[in-house]
């Protein structure tokens, strides 16, 4: 079991299967998942509190490769109630940007009036990029964000000009014209890249584990709640750990 407060999550699978979620709301379906071949892929809101589980393994022979990216919230938004869903792949659009370019626009706005499927609190920008062996990409960052960082998950090639091969990550200040685009190329080989954008929250952060709030204050309230018995806050009638007590609609599906 693993506590959450209270940063959204977003899973991507790039190939593999999304495994089944358990948690004090309900539990939810293990979808499969891949590109081009994905069903759906799942958010989770942690809201105010969720203390949940991610069941099923990676089959032998199974290659399981994808993101799960956790988002900050404002401080006014970092206990509303928990929520959960899945996009279909049908709802993340899919562009060519240039010869041998693809674009899956997974959240926030894009250049033609666009907008990726994952909605969020705070205005955030998220692309996956696929570049084909000698292709290029012009990009800008849209206007309303100042920060941005792009980080490469397969392939070689270069970003601005310098080298950037898997696990590298460039970073933009992107507070102005001048430093909001970039230029991503690939060498002999396929790149692929997930660009993240946003604008800051300039809040404080406070983090423990799995909790990250504004103040100290805020994780020892938190943590109290956990020792006394009183979390999660919000939770479905039944006892989730106890899988004869679910309803028969509620009953999880692998």
């Amino acid at each position: 079991m693993t506590t959450h407060i209270p940063m959204p999550l977003i899973r991507i699978a790039n190939a593999g299967k999304v495994h089944p979620f358990g948690d004090e709301r309900t539990v939810h379906q293990a979808f499969p998942a891949g590109i081009p071949s994905a069903e759906s892929d799942p958010f989770l809101i942690c809201g105010s509190g969720i203390e949940h589980a991610e069941g099923g393994a990676t089959r032998d022979g199974e290659v399981e490769k994808g993101f799960q990216i956790w988002l900050n919230v404002p401080a006014s938004k970092k206990l509303d109630d928990p929520a959960y869903g899945t996009e279909p792949a049908s709802s993340i659009p899919t562009v060519e940007l240039a010869d041998g370019v693809q674009a899956r626009l997974l959240a926030g706005p894009f250049l033609d009036g666009r907008t990726g499927a994952f909605k969020a609190v705070q205005p955030v920008q998220m692309v996956d990029f696929e570049l084909e062996p000698g292709s290029k990409l012009t990009y800008s960052i849209p206007s309303g964000f100042d920060t941005c960082m792009l980080y490469v998950y397969e392939g070689s090639g270069h970003v601005g000009g310098k080298p950037a091969g898997p696990n590298h990550v460039a970073l933009f200040d992107a507070t102005s014209d001048a430093s909001r685009g970039f230029e991503l190329s690939a060498g002999s080989s396929k790149v692929a890249a997930m660009l993240f954008a946003g604008k800051k929250l300039n809040e404080p952060i406070a983090w423990h584990g799995p909790i990250v709030m504004n103040t100290r204050r805020e994780i020892q309230d938190a943590f109290d709640e956990i020792r006394g018995g009183r979390f999660p806050p919000k939770r479905v009638p039944w006892d989730y750990k106890d899988l004869s007590a679910f309803p028969k609609d509620k009953l999880p599906k692998v």
